[in-house]
């Protein structure tokens, strides 16, 4: 029997770039804040460049409380529907004809969103990396934490729930 040669690793790379392009490019939320994505294999860093729009309280400056909250939430929802949408993009179940058409499944929606402050975000970017804890047919838990200059010193974190979008199956 004759195995299957490999794809491409410049195929797979195209397909992945176009399926975050895709995430991201379907909340237009996203594009206001500038919120970017950096892809690594299956690891995904949000990046929040400053910009003077940002800036809740001018007198110290700190970024603002619903900006910090919006981003952390924004990179919960693109981890976890690139955690669900992983296998399809790596075997090409998802093609890049597909993903530059814009078809993709439905976004989670979220339950509830708590987070933590634990000091002002400063006038400067700011990353993020949210992680997975439980993802099932209906319900997904997803932690968050953003940092700016020191990842050992978050300036944010989130706990999140998700009511995870119905399959066709189903």
């Amino acid at each position: 029997m004759a195995r299957k040669h490999p794809e491409p690793v410049q195929d797979v790379k195209k397909r992945r770039d176009a399926a975050l392009s895709a995430l991201v490019g379907g909340v237009p939320y996203i594009q206001f804040l500038g919120i970017r994505f950096d892809r690594r294999g299956d690891e995904l860093t949000a990046l929040l460049p400053f910009d003077e729009k940002l800036i809740g309280n001018p007198f110290l400056p700190a970024i603002h409380g619903g900006v910090t909250a919006a981003f952390l939430e924004v990179s919960a929802i693109i981890e976890l529907s690139w955690s669900l949408l992983w296998e399809d993009i790596e075997s090409g179940a998802i093609s890049l004809e597909d993903l530059q058409a814009g078809t993709l499944p439905r976004l989670p929606k979220t339950i509830d969103f708590t987070v933590d402050y634990m000091r002002s975000g400063l006038p400067r970017d700011a990353y993020a990396r949210a992680r997975v804890t439980r993802s099932g047919r209906r319900y997904a838990s997803v932690q968050v934490e953003a940092w700016q200059d020191n990842h050992d010193r978050p300036f944010a974190h989130g706990a999140a729930h998700f009511l995870m979008p119905r399959r066709e199956s189903e």
